[in-house]
């Protein structure tokens, strides 16, 4: 998804007025791109959308909702963004949106399951490393979505338990507790069948 596929159905203020009722439509839309020009867009496009699309991918297990959740995320960016925020407010601030987005599928009681991928056929010597992301993703497969959430934040990104906790809307004790929960029960997952007996 390009940057374009994002900003060219809201750089005018009657595409924004659409997907938001504002209480004064004018005044309110010309206010969100007064905040965000074409320019400064690009710019924080280019450094959040393949991390942002990367976890929505990761989460819901499928590219095309991630694409769909990726251009809500950037459309709400442009609606309501809140003034003066450095780069990596801006980062974590997108996460945030990408995260409530995609509590609000889950709510909706879209994509729950985690989809079976298809079945790749293994070279007669597969490598030890092909096998661990078979694991990794067959355990993915059986976590809540909430906990793929969360790790995928953790260790992917790399978030810190209060930047997880801003994302996600939660306190940093929460975050410890629950990515504590969740990285046990990937443990447990990845164990070798015969140990989890």
């Amino acid at each position: 998804m390009s940057m374009h596929e994002v900003w060219m159905p809201m750089h005018k203020s009657d595409a924004i007025a659409a997907q938001v009722a504002w209480p004064d439509q004018e005044g309110a839309a010309a206010d969100a791109m007064d905040e965000i020009d074409e320019q400064e867009f690009q710019s924080v496009y280019d450094a959040t959308a393949r991390p942002i699309l990367a976890y929505l991918t990761g989460v819901t297990g499928r590219r095309d909702v991630a694409d769909d959740l990726l251009q809500e995320t950037y459309c709400r960016l442009l609606v309501r963004r809140p003034p003066a925020m450095d780069a990596e407010g801006t980062r974590r601030y997108l996460f945030r949106i990408a995260s409530n987005l995609l509590r609000d599928r889950w709510r909706r009681g879209e994509d729950r399951a985690y989809p079976e991928p298809a079945e790749a056929a293994s070279p007669p010597n597969a490598d030890t490393q092909v096998n661990l992301q078979i694991d990794v993703r067959t355990a993915m497969r059986a976590m809540k979505p909430r906990e793929r959430e969360l790790l995928w934040l953790a260790y992917v990104e790399g978030m810190s338990h209060a930047e997880i906790a801003e994302a996600m809307g939660l306190s940093a004790m929460s975050v410890r507790l629950l990515l504590f929960r969740a990285r046990k029960r990937a443990a447990g997952l990845l164990r070798p069948a015969e140990e989890r007996a």
